[in-house]
This record gives structure tokens, sequence and C-alpha cells, in this order.
């Protein structure tokens, strides 16, 4: 680990401190292109982090090394765009100086003309995409999380339709390489589930998946049905960033705790051994029944996580319902009683009711929501910068 923590301190010092040269724009009647070496540039916070990577003390805590290096990747990036974007600038003001002298010749008016409107439009992209980066970011974005899949109204079919959820998630979590693990379910009696919690570890899944906390109406018709009728039920999906335990105390107090016998497969140690754990926390009514793991201790371990992602979600509602209340965005923390996305199953057609935009059903339910999921990120980022907007022009007026 020391070796690796040297090697990526090392790299982030040749980065920062050793910028390559940028060829300038020359007109080739005025000779070749000249390479001018950009100023050097240093961050002092980002040298200051690189050398916290080095520390010891740091690179035997992964947990905090690894924060500090995605602390570290995020400010790379934003540097060397602010670097790609003053150099357009410069390139830019060289070409329009040369367009203003006297007696260039058609040919090379024009050639001129052309490497403006060019520059223009990069300079343009790369501003827009310092204002993104620049934008305050979730601090929860690198989280990994728990996601709740529970049957809403519609009976039987509710159920199903919470089971094609959960599959398309797991779909999901697949193509981004991601780790997914069941950690509760209750299944429902003809298919699917009442409600199912899995664990999704991996790069930034919070960032992708709050987008998905909220209602999903189905339109189909269910399995159940016989008379070919079309039937509409609903799926609530809760996205929880995964709590570190310090950050969520809990009193063990306020616990109360009984054990079962689990059932089902999984040997005589089950079926003899009281190994499933009910949890009850006392102060927010939360109950959680686990099941899963082979042993009492496993089983209570994972109550207790699910409990503090729990908790953390509540915490984390509090705080962001303080900050934007006025917010009328319906892209974020997603509140259950809001409907993001209707599934209708004869047009084969996904509705996301945030975007008014449509998607093709088969694709999205074999976990191809990265689309949507992207616009629903783009979608926040315009009214964050337009909320930056109005507090601007407020402030100056």
């Amino acid at each position: 680990m020391n070796s690796v923590a040297m090697s990526y301190t090392a790299r982030i010092f040749t980065t920062f401190n050793n910028f390559p040269a940028r060829p300038r724009f020359t007109p080739p009647s005025r000779g070749l292109s000249v390479a001018r070496p950009w100023p050097t540039f240093r961050s002092p916070r980002i040298v200051c982090m690189a050398v916290r990577l080095a520390d010891p003390d740091v690179v035997s805590n992964p947990t905090e090394y690894q924060k500090l290096a995605q602390s570290v990747a995020e400010l790379d990036e934003v540097v060397s765009t602010f670097r790609r974007f003053k150099d357009c600038e410069k390139q830019l003001e060289e070409a329009k100086a040369l367009s203003e002298e006297e007696g260039s010749d058609g040919e090379m008016a024009e050639m001129i003309a052309s490497e403006i409107n060019s520059l223009s439009g990069q300079q343009k992209e790369l501003e827009e995409k310092l204002k993104v980066l620049l934008l305050p970011s979730d601090p929860f974005d690198a989280r990994n999380i728990m996601l709740e899949v529970r049957a809403g109204t519609g009976g039987d079919e509710a159920g199903l339709w919470a089971g094609d959820l959960v599959r398309m998630y797991q779909k999901y979590s697949e193509r981004n390489s991601w780790k997914s693990t069941l950690i509760s379910c209750s299944e429902a009696e003809k298919g699917g589930f009442k409600t199912c919690v899995i664990e999704v570890k991996g790069n930034r899944v919070y960032s992708k998946l709050k987008y998905e906390s909220g209602v999903h109406r189905v339109q189909r018709v269910p399995q159940t049905e016989t008379q070919g009728r079309v039937h509409t039920s609903t799926a609530t999906v809760a996205i929880m960033p995964e709590a570190d335990e310090v950050e969520v105390e809990i009193d063990p107090k306020d616990i109360e705790l009984t054990t079962a016998r689990s059932g089902g497969a999984g040997g005589q140690n089950v079926n003899k051994v009281e190994t499933a754990v009910d949890l009850f926390h006392k102060p927010t009514g939360i109950r959680i029944f686990c099941t899963e793991e082979r042993t009492q201790l496993q089983n209570k371990n994972r109550a207790l996580q699910l409990l503090r992602a729990k908790l953390y979600e509540i915490k984390v509602r509090e705080q962001q319902e303080l900050i934007r209340n006025q917010r009328k965005s319906q892209v974020g923390t997603g509140a259950r009683a809001e409907k993001i996305r209707t599934y209708n199953y004869k047009d084969n057609r996904v509705t996301d009711h945030r975007l008014k935009m449509n998607f093709e059903l088969t694709s999205f339910l074999e976990g191809d929501i990265e689309n949507a999921v992207q616009a629903c990120a783009a979608l926040e980022q315009r009214e964050l910068l337009e909320e930056l907007a109005e507090s601007v022009a407020a402030t100056a007026g």
C-alpha cells in the first residue's frame, strides 16, 4: 500500500508541477508553430493533499485514503479544464490580433476567420464545463447505497412489479461493474416482493442511483389478470447513502432485539437455531427483520447496518429540506409521494415525468437506464446554474 501511495503522489506532483508545452496558432505563411510553455501553476490545496496521501497514517487508513484520493481526482479535473480554457482564450486573442493586421490576403483571412470560429466554440464548451465542475458537489455522491423497493398499490401485481424493478437495478449494477447484495426481502404470494433491500457497492453509486428515488408506476395486463384488462400498479424506490457508523449514533437502549427461526432452505442450522433477527428502533418506529445470513450475529450486524442507513436517510432529508425548501425541482431526494416514471407495456414506452422524455421499455428493464440517469443529472445541473444566476442577480441588485 505504501508503494502505491508513493507512486500515486508522484504522479500528482508530475501533473501539477511540470505542465507540458502547448502549441499556439500560427498561420503557415508566418512560419512554423512554436510551442510556448504554460506558466507554472501550482494549486496549494492539491499539493497539500498530495503530501497527505503519502502520510503513513493516511495510507494505513483505507477509508481516509480513498476519500482523499477521490478529492484529488476531482480537483485534478477542475484544474485541467481551467488550464485548457485559459489556453484556448490566449490562442483566440492571438488569432483575433492577426485578423486585425493589414495586408492579409483573402486565403489567409479566411483561414484566420475559421480558426477564430473554432476557438470560440471550444472556449464556449470549456466555459460551460467549468460552470458545471464548479457547482457544489453532493457530498454523498461517492457513497455506496442501500436500495429499497417496496410494493405499492395494486395488490399481487404490485409485488410482481417490485420484483421487476429489483431485477432492473441488478442488471444496471452489472453494467456498471457494481456489486449488488441482497440484504433483506419479504416475498409476495404470487411472486416478486412486498419489500426488498439490496446493497450496491461500486464507483460513485449514489451519484447515479439517487435519481431513482420515488414512485414508479406500471400499466400492463398482469399475470394474475384473466380477462386481459390493463391494470395500474406502483412500487416505491428509496435510495439511502451508506452511513458510516460514526455519523449515526444508535443508543442500545433504543433498540428492541428478538430472535426467531429463519425456516426455508439452509439446512438444520436455520430451521432449528434462532438465526433470524427482528430489530425494532423505538424512537422512529423502524422495524427490520433480517433472515438472509446463516448466523444470528451476521443477521444482527446486517440489521444494524440497514438501520444506520435508514436513520442516515432521515438525517439527509432533513438537511436537504432545510437548505432547499424553496426549490421546486423534482430531481434530487425524490420524495416517495411523487410519481417519477410510468412504464407502459402496451406502447413499449417509459415516460419520465420529471424530464418529459420517453425511453424504450424493453431495453430499460434490461438495465439500460444510463440515458435517463444522465438526463436527470443534466437537469439538476441546469437548475443549480439557474439558482446560482438568480442568487448573483439578487446580490447585485
